[in-house]
Order: C-alpha cells, then structure tokens, then sequence
C-alpha cells in the first residue's frame, strides 16, 4: 500500500475528545496492551497528530503520529500498527517468519507467500483469515511488515504451504515508514528460528518469491525491487559489515558532531543547492514557504530528511534571518502581516559561488524538478512544410521537382517557382517585378473569373497563390528518431482553467502527445511543484490522447513547466495568459 509515494490531504493536531476515542479503538483492536503501556503510546499532554493521506492506488487512509512518527494507520475504519509500534512491543501481532532475500520483494510491493514462511518447532501462530499479523525475518523478532492473513492457519497447512499467506499493507523502508524519524529495527534474536533453517531453504523461498513476482507482472500489477528513496541500505543484521571504509569514516565523523549541527549544516547545503540550481531572478519575490517547500526540500539529498525543528534554528524565519544578516545571501521582507518573501539574492556572493551541487544529487535533483521520466526529454524540431496539391501537380510537375503528396519547406517551394519563370521565360521586360501568366499558371493559380482579365502577378503575389493552393502540414524531428510527417496545423499544448463543484478551480492540459511528451510523466511533476491532486482522463473522440487536470489554477507553473523545464517554444503553448496575477488567490 505505501511502496509509493502518497499524497498528504491534511495534517492537524487532535482533540482531546478524539485521543480518548482512539485510545479507545486502539485498546478494542489489540487488548493485549496494557493501560500503562496505551498511554505510553499515546500520552495526554504530548503532540499527537491526525493526518489523513491518499495512497497511490487512491485508497483514503488516516495516520495517527506522535512527533511525526506514524503509530497507528486506519484503513476502512481498521486498525493497523506501524512497524515502530512493533518494534516496541514485537509481541503485540502473531508473526511469521521469512528469509531476509524475501523482504527485498514485500518493500517492493510483493505480498507474502507461503514458500518464502519459515515454520518454527513449535508450528504456525493461530490465525483466522483476515487476521491483523506481522512479518518478521530470520533471527530478528523484530517485524518489518505488517499485514492480513489470506488464509487461516489451517487452511496453509491444508494447501500444502503454498500461494499467498500474507497481504502485506505497510514494510520497513516502505514510504510510511519514511514518513516518520527513519530508524531501523532493533536486533530482536530469535534462537528457536536460527537454529533451525538452512541457507538452502532460503535460497528456494527467494526463487519462489522471484516467481510470484513474474505472476504479479504478467497479471499485469507492478512490483518492483526498489525501495523508499531515503533507504541507503537493504540489510538488517549485516548492515554494519558491508560497509565500507569510507561509510564507516562518515559515519565516524557524523557521531562527533551533534544532531543539532548536522541539521545545520544540512539546511545550509540545502539553501545554497537551492538558490544555485533552483531559483530564477525572474522568480523573485518568491514566498519563503514556497522556496522551503519547491526547492529546498527538493534539494534533499537521498537517504536525510530536511527538519527545521531539529536545527539550532527551529523555525524558517530564523534561518532565513541568518542567512540575510551572517551570511549575506539574500534579503528578505515581510510584503504582508505574517507573509515573507525572498526579495533580493546575491548571486556573487562567494560563499554561493564557490559551492558546488553533490554529485550525488545532480541527478536526483533533476528528476525531482521535471519530471519522473527516466529518459531525459529534448523537444522536437519543428518545421512547417507544404504539400503539392492535385491542382499545382502540373505546376510542379513541369519543374522536375516535385509530385502529388510531396513536401517542400517554403523556401523550396520558392525556388522552384523563380526557377519554372526563369527557365520557361516568364518575366515581364517591361517590369520585372512581374511575371507573365501562362495557361499553367492561369490553371493553377487563377481563379475563374481571373482568367480574362489577369495577364500578370507580382513575385510575391505569385508566391502566396502558390502556397494558399499548398496543403500546410508540419515535421517532427526527435533526436535520435526518423523525421515524421503530419498533416494540418500543428496543435499547441492547450491549457485552460474550468470550474467544476462549488466553484473549484481545475487547470486542464491538452494535446502533450504532439510534442512526445508523456502525460504521467508531465502529471507527475507537476504533482511534485505544486502539492496538489492530478488525473488522467481520456479525449472523447481522440484516439491515444488523454488530458491532465491538476486541482487549482497552476498555469503559470505549468508554464515554467514546459517553458524552462521540456523547452518546449512558447509560440506552441496556448493559454498562458489564464495565468492569475501575482497577489491574488489561484
């Protein structure tokens, strides 16, 4: 369920009659908790938030976190503990046991299968379908999963241990997992179960979960082995020995300094990378909650998460404060009550100058800002071309240039023309602007009333007929890519603002196929500028063309999207002028 990124709807802080409440539901779901042990997971007097979230699938799921550490998640008014409850009370859910390799495949997206269980001495725990239990890898109790069973225990035990066991819900280094401080689970022993497995038996589950990845795939559903972002390291028991000098060496030197101090210093590199490679002059002023939010924190490097309130700093006015007065990296101005805005930058400042963006995050950096396709996107090269008609055939025919269907550039076009006057004698002596109308040219160019009464046309007179009685049609050329030839007028990228219930604003774009651009990739992006809901939906009436529309009127960071991002000409984007005006509410 969060082997993707999901989408924060809210985040509050929750009142006292709705703590007493889940203390409540939570004693209800898992009466094994003792009432001292419920308010140590849930105290009175300490920040207890309720955050409701969308998960990639589109499921509505509701989080429970106590200082942004998810405790609890509810889905369809259940229940379901995060990992770092487990971690606490390891006994709180019956486990069942698995190879590490299998884990790789459950962060992935994988649900468990009975192959990849190890069975102890003592034999499966007791569940009923659909039971709430965990998963736990060999010798460590502490779980990395959380789930229902498919089956009762029974049932597995009937089928042979074979098919699906677990549903997994939420895994260690899953994205809920990184939602909440990042920490890793404890070393639990589990003597009973080292005992007894061999490694040939993990290699055989590891098979069986390759296999049932294959199944998902050709069934069409999507697992994949890559973990949350922010994961570093796959391992659990064996993390600290395969790291390698240079990991131990940095990890030596981050414990001398206080977590206080790396925050800084992380905030800081945050802020340079961002003013260096973000931020535009054309930006500014830029809303400082608009630069933390779009820049900075996508400046994060992979594997740390950017939290002023862990920083010496605590909040984001006093770390700009710093910036403008110590470091004298920019200035900033309070334009309303309780609005500030980055005004000025000093883009020659030394200390900006001379930092340079990790190499590590370069590529990172540049996913996040455009888009998540892989592939790096160049736009198109564009001509306009035209094409003979049935009618200009003779015309051009009689040139030894061209036929029926064939597509010439405008200059082209002229140059056979001025050639078919030279070589057939056509120029006027009397003027040479003009050229004599032959009974080709009066067939091609003329109309009927104009054949008595037209005896000569301008150069340029001459060149417009030609090209009016052309059909327009245009040429795509992808780097790497055989050129294309299409029909018509090249459709812009059309983007327009409609209402829709209660007068909510919705920003729709159209025709992004055109111009090779993918619009999951494009909706995406967007998602990530602007914080807000996308959806795909067809054309009525076009075939393989789908719209995006994007909650709220975003066109002017869809502009900055196409504009400086896919560098897509301006001349080829419609709409731009729905833009709102700086002040005012989108």
């Amino acid at each position: 369920m969060f082997a993707k990124p999901f989408r924060v709807k809210s985040n509050t802080v929750i009142k006292g009659s709705d703590r007493r409440k889940l203390k409540g539901d939570i004693s209800a779901a898992f009466p094994s908790l003792s009432a001292e042990e419920l308010s140590e997971l849930v105290p009175n007097k300490e920040e207890l938030n309720i955050v409701k979230i969308y998960a990639h699938k589109g499921d509505a799921v509701t989080l429970y976190a106590l200082h942004k550490t998810p405790l609890f998640f509810e889905v369809e008014k259940r229940l379901y503990p995060t990992v770092y409850v487990l971690w606490r009370y390891p006994a709180l859910l019956p486990a069942f046991t698995t190879w590490k390799p299998v884990l790789q495949k459950l962060i992935g997206g994988a649900d468990l299968m009975l192959p990849g269980v190890v069975v102890p001495s003592s034999g499966l725990p007791d569940v009923k379908q659909g039971d709430c239990c965990s998963v736990t890898v060999v010798n460590n109790r502490a779980p990395v999963a959380v789930g229902t069973a498919t089956v009762s225990s029974a049932e597995m035990q009937s089928l042979g241990m074979k098919g699906r066991g677990v549903c997994v819900l939420h895994t260690y280094m899953d994205y809920l997992w990184a939602f909440g401080d990042k920490s890793n689970p404890p070393s639990l022993l589990d003597v009973e179960v080292e005992e007894q497995g061999e490694y040939g038996d993990e290699l055989a589950a590891d098979e069986e979960a390759e296999k049932y990845v294959e199944e998902q795939q050709s069934a069409g559903e999507t697992v994949t082995d890559e973990a949350c972002p922010a994961v570093e390291d796959l391992n659990l028991a064996d993390e600290e020995e395969n790291k390698g000098e240079k990991g131990n060496e940095e990890q030596e030197k981050d414990e001398e300094q206080t977590p206080q101090a790396i925050m800084d210093a992380l905030l800081l590199q945050c802020f340079l990378h961002a003013l260096k490679s973000k931020v535009k002059k054309s930006e500014l002023p830029l809303l400082t909650s608009t630069f933390l939010r779009n820049h900075m924190f996508s400046c994060c490097p992979s594997g740390k998460q950017l939290d002023i309130k862990k920083s010496s700093y605590k909040k984001l006015s006093k770390f700009l404060q710093a910036m403008q007065h110590e470091h004298k990296l920019v200035r900033v101005k309070e334009l309303s009550k309780g609005v500030e805005s980055i005004v000025e930058v000093d883009w020659k400042n030394p200390e900006l100058r001379s930092f340079n963006i990790p190499e590590t995050d370069v590529e990172a950096a540049s996913e996040q800002d455009g888009g998540e396709g892989e592939i790096l996107y160049h736009p198109p090269e564009i001509t306009t071309l035209y094409s003979v008609s049935a009618r200009l055939e003779p015309l051009f025919v009689d040139a030894n240039k061209s036929r029926k269907g064939s597509a010439l550039q405008p200059a082209e076009v002229r140059s056979i023309i001025t050639e078919y006057v030279k070589k057939n004698e056509l120029v006027d002596e009397n003027n040479k602007n003009y050229v004599r109308i032959t009974p080709t040219l009066c067939d091609c160019l003329l109309e009927k009333a104009e054949y008595q009464q037209v005896e000569t046309l301008k150069w340029d007179d001459l060149f417009g007929r030609t090209l009016e009685r052309m059909q327009q049609c245009y040429q795509l050329v992808f780097p790497g890519q055989a050129a294309v030839v299409r029909k018509g007028h090249i459709e812009p990228i059309d983007i327009s603002v409609a209402s829709r219930g209660s007068n909510k604003k919705v920003t729709i774009i159209k025709n992004l196929e055109v111009y090779g651009l993918d619009p999951t990739a494009v909706a995406t992006a967007m998602q990530h500028r602007v914080q807000a809901s996308t959806v795909l939906q067809p054309i009525p009436g076009a075939k393989d063309k789908v719209l995006v529309q994007i909650q709220g009127n975003q066109t002017h960071q869809v502009g900055s999207l196409l504009l400086d991002y896919y560098q897509i000409p301006r001349k080829y984007i419609q709409g731009l002028d729905k833009a709102p005006k700086p002040g005012k509410k989108k």
